[in-house]
């Protein structure tokens, strides 16, 4: 005869460290793998950086930015290359193998922390750096997720 599981002290089974489509339930706690927590950071960035490219548009901020440097098709491949990083990084926190994967965030994420540090003066908006500091916070909470993932 199978034993009951052990109630916790609300009445709810108590769970030793199961491990279960990226769940691990530990004490009626629910904890999420690295990987999604890692791959829910790189959305919640990009969704930064594409807040503050639409307000750019919106406020104006944009064209006065671009005023008086010419618009080149390699500038904008960049810029193509730069939002797709983090795209890149939502799929690949989830499928890469854990060590390349922890490096492959701890890098990307230092690389964004210092890209954004360095072009943070070239934004003349409140509102620019608030979210270029928020997204600085967040490449901060990636590499600290990364390091610390075992």
């Amino acid at each position: 005869m199978a034993r009951p599981p052990e109630l916790s002290s609300r009445g709810h089974p108590r769970y030793s460290e199961q491990k279960a489509n990226g769940i691990m339930r530990k004490d009626n706690t629910i904890m999420l793998d690295t990987r999604i927590i890692l791959s829910g950071i790189w959305i919640t960035v990009m969704l930064i950086y594409l807040m503050g490219d639409v307000l750019r548009i919106y406020s104006g901020d944009m064209a006065r930015m671009e005023a008086g440097q010419p618009s080149s098709s390699v500038k904008w491949l960049g810029a193509a290359i730069i939002m797709l990083i983090p795209i890149l990084m939502v799929f690949l926190s989830l499928a890469l193998p854990q060590p390349v994967n922890r490096w492959a965030n701890i890098i990307v994420a230092i690389g964004f922390f210092l890209f954004v540090l360095l072009d943070l003066r070239g934004y003349p908006s409140a509102y620019d750096r608030l979210l270029l500091v928020v997204s600085l916070v967040f490449n901060g909470i990636t590499v600290w997720y990364a390091w610390n993932w075992t």
